[in-house]
């Protein structure tokens, strides 16, 4: 088959590489019928993760179709149409049995793309299957799907639950780009009284109006004036970190009312300065974390029933082997406008099955 690999820093193609099989009894194989990139992927090709060795497909989301199935697992058999899901679970350590998928120790947690060969590729091997992947609902499209993989539960979970939104919270989304614009999908189920928006890019700001956001400011132009402006000099409620950056950290604790809650998605690759001599007599918290991908049935049915503005968010198509093509145009974003790509071929009406 054909695989997009990462061979060091600044090195990656698109090219032949061994088909998978069954390792072990509770994995399956799916072949791949829609991908999307991550920020997470850019980072990788960077080198910001050194645990990527030189030779893993990447890719950590995808939809497909179940072609084989280890003899442990039993929820999804050959032909089954399924959502890859960015994390994968054991369902047996302490973390999996408190839903903590994440942290996963049992040989689960991100490991597509990370650890193991990934989703970008003609087929993908999926560990622990009952529990990492998940079928679709009929009506769903597989480019709507997709985004279920990994930016909507991350938002929803990482950012909207952590930062407990509830109905009439201002909650201010600092970071437009895809995880941002989900964010604000999400927070908006909470019926907030109005959500804020900042970014660098007009685009990106734009975009955040038509998902809906109530308010948009220019994060170079004091956008904690404007939050402040709109709440009685109190601040938000909720402020959800998209970006991962230091400047954008400390934008969100200058924004955040007293007692308010402050949620860190953003994957953070320098040290940011956390100022307790401001933030230790306002009752802040702070949360972080890694999605555990526990709201994905929820977002599922929400997307199969249209509550989900998936397709808002899909800017490129490309044909699966079009992956440099697209890496490209996603890497630069500023210049091309896009928000979500996604790579997928046309569905298949014969499945093959390689024999045991």
């Amino acid at each position: 088959m054909k695989g997009y690999v990462f061979h060091g820093p600044g090195q990656s193609a698109w090219e032949e590489v061994q088909d998978p099989g069954i390792e072990d009894a509770t994995d399956a194989i799916v072949r791949v019928d829609a991908v999307t990139i991550c920020g997470t992927d850019l980072h990788i090709l960077k080198g910001d993760v050194p645990e990527v060795r030189p030779g893993t497909v990447l890719g950590h989301e995808a939809v497909g179709e179940i072609v084989e199935v280890g003899g442990d697992v039993r929820t999804v058999r050959p032909g089954d149409r399924v959502l890859v899901s960015c994390i994968s679970a054991c369902g047996r350590c302490r973390y999996c049995r408190e839903s903590r998928y994440g942290q996963c120790r049992g040989g689960g947690g991100w490991i597509l793309g990370h650890l193991i060969d990934g989703t970008q590729a003609e087929y993908v091997r999926v560990p622990h299957a009952d529990l990492s992947v998940h079928a679709l609902p009929g009506p769903l499209d597989s480019k709507d799907a997709v985004l279920l993989a990994d930016i909507f539960p991350t938002s929803y979970e990482v950012g909207v639950l952590n930062g407990r939104v509830r109905p009439g919270d201002t909650v201010a989304v600092v970071g437009a780009g895809p995880i941002g614009l989900a964010a604000i999908a999400t927070a908006r189920l909470f019926t907030p009284e109005r959500i804020i928006a900042v970014d660098l890019a007009a685009a990106r700001l734009d975009a955040a109006k038509r998902l809906g956001a109530d308010a948009v400011a220019d994060a170079r132009e004091m956008p904690e004036q404007l939050v402040a402006d709109l709440t009685d000099g109190l601040g938000a409620d909720v402020v959800i970190e998209a970006v991962g950056a230091p400047e954008s950290f400390e934008l969100c604790t200058r924004m955040v009312r007293p007692g308010g809650h402050v949620a860190n998605v953003g994957v953070h690759g320098t040290p940011a300065t956390l100022h307790l001599e401001d933030l230790w007599i306002k009752n802040v918290t702070i949360t972080t974390g890694l999605v555990d991908t526990y709201s994905t049935p929820t977002l599922l049915r929400m997307a199969a029933a249209g509550r989900l503005p998936t397709s808002q968010l899909v800017t490129h198509t490309f044909p699966l082997d079009h992956m440099e093509e697209a890496y490209d145009v996603f890497a630069r974003a500023a210049e091309t406008g896009a928000l979500k790509v996604v790579l997928g071929e046309p569905q298949h009406d014969v499945v093959a099955v390689r024999p045991t």
